[in-house]
């Protein structure tokens, strides 16, 4: 049996979808609610990362002037054995 749809009807219909569309609204402004905390969360995990970047940067720069010191050592060792076998 087929029923007719009245003007009642669509009326309801319409009010259902539209209420159905409030919903989704809503749980679409928690989720973005969700995604603004977890952005402050990442602020940190980012100022975090900044501070272990100056002190990785301050260990490259010790590590290049040791080996600096490591190869000019060197080669004033070589320099004097050679210096000293050749006189």
């Amino acid at each position: 049996m087929r029923q007719s749809w009245t003007d009642e009807r669509l009326d309801d219909l319409n009010k259902k979808v539209d209420d159905g569309f409030a919903k989704v609204d809503d749980r679409f402004d928690k989720v973005d609610d969700r995604f603004d905390k977890v952005d402050a969360r990442f602020d940190k995990v980012d100022a975090r990362f900044d501070k272990v970047d100056a002190r990785l940067h301050d260990l490259y720069r010790f590590l290049i002037g040791a080996s600096v010191v490591v190869i000019a050592t060197l080669l004033g060792v070589i320099g004097t054995l050679l210096g000293t076998l050749l006189a």
